[in-house]
């Protein structure tokens, strides 16, 4: 029957391009990404979307966000699975990936690269996500009885953040107590 699902989409956090030798699936984060990551997985907690998996593309710099945010969020590390088919997927990959998975999981993330994690974001919530900076979280509630969107069905955007946006905000919060 019917579950409510929780979808969440997570882009890897910020990597360094800083060693021209090496291949594109082994560049790390830069420390300002392994400083980002764990923040996003409290915004998610705050959020209150906790994932019982988290399928993430094998390179280093999705992996590392992806045990990060694990960390951050208390998930265990047996809830956390490598899937190459994320890595540089297009929309229509990730698509294939999501109708793959056991209809028993009712909060999955992923956590994989633009351009199709982005174009896929814009697939679920249409004109609502500009871009998908990284450390970018979108996750979307749906009540459906598998992963398979398709035939999307009707969905709420439970949560669209990124590391800038975070950063602003704190200012913002800062500024205000101090005007106090």
């Amino acid at each position: 029957g019917a579950m409510k699902r929780t979808l969440t989409l997570v882009r890897h956090a910020k990597s360094s391009w800083k060693d021209a030798r090496l291949a594109d699936y082994e560049r790390p984060l830069k420390r300002r990404g392994t400083r980002d990551a764990p923040r996003m997985g409290r915004r998610l907690q705050d959020a209150g979307i906790r994932p019982s998996l988290i399928l993430s593309s094998p390179a280093r710099r999705a992996w590392t966000t992806a045990q990060l945010i694990a960390e951050a969020i208390g998930c265990p590390r047996k809830c956390l699975q490598r899937e190459p088919e994320l890595y540089l997927a297009s929309l229509e990959t990730i698509l294939a990936v999501l109708a793959t998975q056991a209809t028993d999981v009712s909060s999955l993330m992923l956590v994989g690269h633009n351009p199709g994690l982005a174009s896929f974001g814009n697939y679920l919530v249409p004109g609502s996500i500009d871009k998908l900076p990284s450390g970018g979280v979108i996750a979307v509630e749906f009540e459906q009885a598998h992963w398979s969107l398709y035939a999307l069905p009707k969905r709420r955007l439970a949560l669209y953040d990124y590391p800038k946006r975070l950063r602003s905000r704190q200012r913002q919060q800062r500024g205000v107590a101090a005007d106090c």
